[in-house]
């Protein structure tokens, strides 16, 4: 598990990327890979209330686990950010 500390040291530099690597607002593509039959797919769905957005689902080659890729418009790193602070509270999923 990580500290928050390094929780915290992650973030800051994640932010600097997000910042450097596009201008804000823009397009912004999530991706979480989770157990087929996993409910928190719907969960992590619900954490993107906007309407305008690109929802894929992927099932792998054996189907134990899907892909889920969200595109949507964001304002700034820092919503990027607060929704995957969000996602890492779900059990069994990884953030990509």
């Amino acid at each position: 598990m990580i500290s928050k500390e390094n929780s915290e040291e992650f973030y800051s530099r994640f932010y600097s990327r997000l910042q450097k690597s596009q201008s804000w607002p823009g397009s912004y593509m999530f991706k979480f890979i989770v157990k087929s039959e996993n409910p928190q797919i719907d969960n992590l769905k619900a954490l993107f209330i906007t309407k305008e957005k690109k929802v894929s689902l992927v099932a792998s080659s054996k189907k134990k686990f899907q892909s889920l890729t969200i595109t949507l418009e964001m304002d700034s790193p820092n919503e990027v950010i607060a929704i995957y602070k969000k996602a890492a509270d779900f059990k069994d999923v990884i953030t990509l």
